[in-house]
């Protein structure tokens, strides 16, 4: 059996965004599972409105949808219990897209090498953890979605310039929080 036309062009518009929005999902909640189950949630609620897309791309407004389920599942998630701090051993960077960044190893990697990327690699995670959510979700958006200014800002709903900010107030945070980690580190 044939699916209808509109759910083939959901599949091959908004599906092929499932990556970007469980990254996304993973940023914001911090929490493997609860990435899992908002995306799903953004999934029920993109086909549900499939008719209204509407924005800069097709990527922007299914993002979109992904933030508004994780401000969702955050004030729910609040509400039950407090807020608890990002935890490394926990949540795990190898997750989905949260590896060591390498794309795969290079033949001629050596054990010690890729242990150094995976060690660098969880220390920018965590330093981008530890960035307030809106530096957090901008950067996200930015460096590691690679989405425009433009797409950004329908994704969050603010002007073009607050965006512009975030990006430069979040990368300084980042640079700050990486150069403090190193000058701690040197003996």
């Amino acid at each position: 059996m044939q699916a209808p036309p509109d759910l083939r062009r959901f599949e091959s518009t908004i599906l092929v965004h499932l990556d970007a929005a469980y990254n996304l999902a993973r940023w914001m909640t911090c929490d493997a599972a609860a990435a899992d189950d908002v995306v799903q949630d953004a999934c029920i609620r993109a086909l549900r409105f499939f008719d209204t897309l509407v924005g800069p791309s097709p990527k922007a407004w299914f993002m979109a949808i992904v933030r508004n389920a994780c401000i969702d599942w955050l004030r729910v998630s609040a509400r039950r219990e407090s807020a608890t701090e990002y935890d490394e051993d926990t949540h795990g960077a190898s997750e989905r897209g949260f590896g060591d960044g390498a794309g795969g190893a290079s033949p001629h990697a050596t054990p010690e090498s890729l242990a150094m990327r995976a060690s660098d690699a969880r220390w920018v995670h965590a330093a981008i953890a530890a960035l307030p959510m809106e530096f957090r979700e901008a950067i996200v958006l930015r460096e590691l979605e690679e989405l425009s200014y433009k797409e950004i800002s329908a994704i969050v709903n603010v002007p073009i310039g607050t965006v512009m900010s975030r990006i430069s107030r979040g990368r300084d945070l980042l640079a700050r929080q990486l150069g403090a980690d190193v000058k701690r580190a040197r003996p």
